[in-house]
């Protein structure tokens, strides 16, 4: 099974790879870590999704750390890598969205496939979780997916509102509802305000909310290969449209070609959504590297 990391706009948001802050006494980043938890629970490959003008610094940070204990390919996500018969808007400089920077890694995909974002620490419990499903599955399973979810109160920050989908489940235990919201705490209570503009509501600390973490058949593949064309007839000259993951398996969900299974985990999240959380990612890293969770320098 293969670990896909989401990472294109890491050195966009960072001022360039070589300015990321590292995250401990030895220069790991949080994704240092995820690739960590994600090889010792069973994963064989990263394809890391990235702007190919980062790949020499992001290859000699990262690439090199993590080709000691894993497989590693480079894909490359690219605004001019549209289907036959499309071009690029001119002015056009806004991504084209999560949904098309896994379609940028068509041709390395060759299994079943978790995806992550490159900046998020999402714990060992979660990838045995993620692992542990795909591994559960029929052998060519498809449509078969998953998504693994945090309780909101493991992904707060005492620094402001975070984005998170909250998301609800059926009586089996398939996503029935992925609310997109930005969140915070308020009492004893997390108070969600919906990006689409439908009233704020408020739910429990322990409500599964989503931190872009899916499972996928080696079929969603294709199946992103049909739609993108699609989505590009409608939205390919709305200035700020993105071809988004949620919107795509939605779509299969209604379609009646995919479930999504609703998976959690007791993992804690940690990231530096403020610049003053890292601190305390700092701080928690070194606490699980004192309890034995991660080895000193990981590598």
């Amino acid at each position: 099974m293969q670990l896909v990391i989401m990472a294109a706009g890491m050195g966009s948001r960072f001022g360039g790879l070589k300015q990321m802050e590292p995250m401990d006494d030895y220069n790991n980043f949080l994704l240092d870590y995820s690739i960590y938890d994600a090889k010792r629970a069973g994963f064989s490959s990263v394809v890391f999704i990235i702007k190919k003008e980062f790949y020499e610094a992001f290859r000699d940070t990262i690439g090199k750390r993590a080709e000691k204990i894993i497989k590693v390919e480079y894909a490359f996500q690219d605004l001019n890598d549209l289907p036959e018969g499309f071009k690029v808007p001119e002015g056009r400089e806004k991504p084209w969205g999560t949904a098309h920077a896994i379609y940028a890694a068509r041709d390395l995909i060759k299994e079943d496939f978790i995806v992550i974002n490159g900046d998020d620490f999402y714990g060992k419990e979660t990838y045995e979780v993620a692992y542990n499903y795909l591994k559960s599955l029929p052998e060519g399973s498809k449509g078969k997916y998953a998504i693994v979810a945090f309780e909101a109160k493991n992904t707060m920050t005492e620094n402001g509102a975070v984005k998170r989908g909250v998301a609800f489940k059926d009586e089996k235990g398939y996503l029935e509802k992925l609310i997109e919201s930005s969140i915070y705490a308020k009492g004893d209570k997390v108070v969600c305000e919906p990006l689409d503009g439908t009233p704020a509501f408020e739910t429990e600390p322990s409500q599964l909310v989503s931190m872009n973490l899916f499972c996928f058949n080696k079929d969603l593949i294709p199946a992103l290969g049909e739609k993108f064309p699609i989505w590009l007839k409608d939205n390919i000259n709305v200035p700020k449209s993105e071809f988004l993951i949620p919107t795509v398996v939605d779509e299969l969900v209604h379609e009646n070609k995919a479930t999504v299974r609703l998976l959690s985990t007791p993992s804690v999240w940690f990231g530096v959504t403020y610049k003053e959380d890292k601190p305390g990612v700092v701080k928690a890293l070194k606490s699980l590297v004192d309890k034995g969770e991660y080895k000193e320098g990981l590598y």
